[in-house]
């Protein structure tokens, strides 16, 4: 059995994402890690984090980004295919450059793929997640964080990256251009597994953060509409009542140590009971998901109504 693991990103060390800690997350059960790197700023120092790793195990695609010709957040879709369509494995560990694996999981994971490699029914697996927010000790646990995903897929030319490269699914035919169709696609047959992904996406400098969201937000609605939303916003981010987040207490994955030594803007963040954000504010602060959110934790254990599913669950 072979193990690949891919990602892609553009100004990913720039931008505050922990891609080299990705990487490093399951370099040791990989046989192999293909990164899809963009175009990126020449103060980006991606590619030099990635080459000090010193692994034979990392390949790099060089890529550049066209947003025009895969607009609405497609050429993130669109470059995880490019990565997805290098791996030799027989199964595929796909990580976003946010996203992390404790090295408690390892196992699990190594022992799952092995236990399934031969039984095609299975497409791939599904991870619970962690979801950070503001710093790294609070969880984001409100209605609409997705609590699950697809993030193992088997090495099928079938299956592509899908929507903003969110998700998974199978789409015969492929024109190799409209990763946000459904129609004549299929959700992936999957399995549960008893693995997180930690998701760090959340968790930056609030300067950064606002950055980020600029960057994220040219991809899907053009840079001229983003900038011209971003310039009038604060530059710097404002996360919130941080009171309402879940206190985490469990480990962090060994790889995001040193990033965590870095936290320093505990001063920009508010716990007061009754801070409201200087922003509009994010989906799960509105009444209709602090009401869902509220049920879901009071009534059905943390359960959430309505969940985001595009998969097919089977049940071991």
């Amino acid at each position: 059995m072979k193990i690949s693991g891919f990602s892609m990103g553009k100004n990913t060390h720039k931008l505050y994402y922990p891609m080299k800690e990705a990487v490093l997350s399951i370099l040791p059960i990989v046989d192999e890690y293909v990164i899809a790197l963009g175009d990126s700023d020449e103060d980006d120092t991606t590619r030099e984090e990635l080459l000090a790793i010193n692994s034979d195990k990392i390949k790099i695609i060089d890529t550049v980004w066209d947003i025009e010709a895969y607009p609405s957040g497609m050429e993130h879709a669109h470059q995880t295919d490019i990565a997805k369509e290098a791996c030799t494995g027989d199964w595929l560990i796909h990580l976003q450059a946010d996203e992390i694996i404790h090295e408690q999981d390892h196992q699990t994971i190594v022992d799952k793929c092995q236990q399934r490699l031969n039984n095609m029914e299975v497409e791939g697996f599904l991870f619970q997640y962690h979801h950070f927010y503001g710093d790294y000790n609070h969880l984001a646990h409100q209605h609409g964080w997705y609590q699950n995903e697809i993030r193992i897929i088997r090495n099928d030319k079938d299956i592509h990256s899908f929507w903003s490269a969110q998700s998974f699914r199978r789409i015969p035919n492929f024109d190799g251009v409209s990763y946000k169709t459904k129609e004549g696609t299929h959700k992936l047959k999957v399995e549960k597994i008893n693995a997180h992904i930690y998701h760090y996406g959340w968790v930056r400098p609030p300067r950064l953060m606002q950055n980020k969201s600029r960057a994220f937000n040219s991809n899907h609605k053009g840079k001229s509409v983003a900038n011209a939303e971003y310039d009038a916003k604060p530059p710097v981010f404002d996360y919130g009542n941080m009171s309402q987040y879940t206190p985490f207490t469990g480990s962090h994955p060994a790889v995001m140590t040193e990033r965590i030594k870095e936290f320093d803007w505990a001063d920009d963040l508010h716990f007061e009971k009754n801070y409201r954000p200087k922003r509009e504010k994010l989906k799960h602060e509105k009444l209709k998901y602090r009401i869902l959110t509220a049920i879901e934790q009071n009534i059905f254990q943390g359960k959430h109504l309505f969940p985001y599913a595009n998969w097919i669950e089977i049940k071991p």
